[in-house]
């Protein structure tokens, strides 16, 4: 089951990159820290499928831009943008909220984390009135 983990928020703010160029930036709050995806880029990677990077949100009476965190992408159907944090996570964010928030009919998009695929495997408990099958070689 796919669970709240944060969202995307449109806040129009301006962030420095480490050579001094100035970004408009879409923020993302995931699990109580903020990244920052460049808004030119996310723009490009809606419209030509190409990766994105998402980079660290750091505010220091303005706001810089840090190092790259993760990277984020267009999923395989095409109707959502897959988030992939290095240190915590696959999240996801449906298409059609992202939209709304870059063109400014929503302030916020919820983002859900993906389920680890070892999580449904681990879970399987065999019961105990199965019968085993044993076979002599």
């Amino acid at each position: 089951m796919m669970k709240k983990s944060g969202y995307f928020r449109r806040t129009g703010c301006i962030a420095f990159d480490t050579g001094g160029a100035s970004h408009e930036v879409i923020e993302l709050h995931i699990e109580g820290v903020r990244y920052a995806i460049r808004r030119s880029d996310l723009v490009r990677a809606i419209s030509g499928r190409v990766s994105v990077q998402v980079e660290a949100l750091v505010h220091n009476w303005q706001y810089f831009l840090g190092q790259v965190s993760g990277l984020a992408q267009i999923s395989a159907s095409g109707k959502a943008l897959n988030i992939d944090l290095f240190t915590t996570g696959n999240f996801t964010v449906s298409l059609q909220a992202l939209r709304n928030v870059l063109y400014g009919k929503e302030r916020n998009a919820v983002i859900v984390r993906i389920p680890e695929l070892r999580e449904h495997f681990c879970n399987r408990k065999v019961p105990y009135d199965q019968k085993r099958l044993e076979a002599i070689v």
